[in-house]
């Protein structure tokens, strides 16, 4: 569950980006996530449609493959490679290794802004990052012979790679219709991750974070059915045409995951910005499900749903898990977290809300409500980097290695 892994005898060196996977990528994935958020607000609101956004066929699917395989891919990989150590005792790659697995993440983002390098450059870079994250996070876990941990994590990333290379595909005119297949199941895995840390850590840290005796209930049947139900709900919406199928899949997923939700809640959480924060990007995944539920039958558009998924699950709950990591990780304390946290967490949630509620109430007002959400959501990641980029450069604050 994320516990410190120590080494007394290493020497500390004084730049720390490299000691371990949560530092570069956890940097990295917030500032990338305004400037890719800026460069959006310029692409949608104003019209600025440059060369490398036109690569990608349209400015759409730039920023749904940027958001999802840049930066929520950069922050599952960053996690993975910090909880992996943590869980086997086996440490993960760092200094050289991880700054060069880094680097491929990099030039995958940097070089389409490159107008004398063809995308197709770029493209393998991404895929080779992908690859080498794979093995990277299941490395440990093979060695410490989890083989159930191997199969989770082995199985979700190489798909993650496989949507990547679909989604490609697509825009390359190789596979018809790759695009949205590729974006869908990314953004389809990045939330079963999610599901999958959130399963194992969530009724922990509440648990032991609420300053309380409290023991929370879980259950088999919702583990097992929530499992199967979001596999045959992400198939169904990806592939079938029939869109009552995934509609009645994403209902029956509101109920399951509505009655963990209920067995997990404690109003002790609210005092906590490092507990709330994560039930709140829960129950944006539930809000997901229903509106996916209600786009499948015409009552809302399904991009209402993309972006509860999207904006309200995927950037809350990730914001939520750097927060947590970068304390604990670099010898602080995640008892004593920044003041600033309620204010950081509430102005992506506020974002959130304009994103995706308001736009069902003002619908003539859309274009008005994406734009004000960007800001909302650049305002929070700039404060996050204010308060954390300095902790993921300098050394741990006592002293280990880390």
């Amino acid at each position: 569950m994320l516990l410190n892994i120590e080494n007394k005898s290493e020497p500390v060196h004084s730049f720390a980006l490299f000691q371990l996977g949560f530092r570069p990528f956890f940097l990295a994935a917030s500032l990338y996530s305004i400037v890719a958020i800026v460069l959006w607000t310029l692409s949608y609101s104003f019209q600025w449609h440059p060369g490398a956004i036109l690569q990608f066929g349209n400015h759409f699917l730039w920023h749904g493959h940027e958001m999802v395989f840049g930066y929520g891919v950069a922050v599952a990989g960053g996690f993975l490679l910090t909880a992996s150590m943590n869980w086997t005792g086996v440490q993960t790659i760092r200094f050289t290794p991880l700054a060069l697995l880094f680097s491929l993440w990099l030039l995958a983002r940097i070089l389409p802004w490159i107008d004398s390098i063809p995308l197709i450059i770029p493209a393998t870079l991404d895929l080779l990052f992908l690859l080498a994250l794979t093995i990277a996070i299941t490395h440990p876990l093979y060695k410490a012979r989890q083989w159930d941990q191997v199969r989770i994590f082995t199985s979700k990333f190489l798909t993650i790679f496989i949507s990547n290379l679909i989604f490609y595909l697509g825009v390359f005119k190789v596979i018809d219709g790759g695009e949205r297949i590729g974006l869908y199941g990314g953004i389809y895995l990045i939330i079963a991750l999610l599901l999958t840390l959130g399963r194992r850590v969530f009724p922990f840290f509440i648990e032991k974070g609420v300053g309380v005796e409290l023991t929370l209930k879980n259950s088999k049947f919702l583990d097992i059915s929530s499992l199967a139900l979001f596999l045959l709900f992400a198939l169904s919406d990806i592939f079938l045409p029939q869109l009552w199928v995934s509609g009645l899949l994403a209902a029956a997923l509101v109920v399951v995951h509505g009655l963990r939700f209920v067995n997990w809640y404690t109003n002790l959480i609210w005092n906590k910005p490092l507990l709330w924060v994560l039930m709140v990007g829960y129950g944006w995944i539930i809000l997901g499900f229903l509106f996916k539920a209600l786009s499948a039958f015409g009552v809302i558009s399904p991009l209402i749903a993309l972006h509860a998924f999207t904006y309200g699950a995927i950037g809350i709950i990730t914001m939520g898990m750097m927060a947590r990591v970068i304390l604990g990780h670099t010898g602080r304390s995640i008892f004593n977290p920044p003041k600033s946290l309620n204010i950081i967490f509430g102005l992506l949630l506020v974002g959130a809300v304009v994103r995706v509620l308001l736009p069902i109430i003002l619908p003539e007002q859309f274009v008005t409500m994406v734009l004000i959400s960007q800001l909302f959501w650049v305002a929070s990641f700039t404060m996050f980097l204010w308060n954390y980029a300095a902790m993921l450069i300098q050394p741990r604050t006592d002293g280990r290695p880390g």
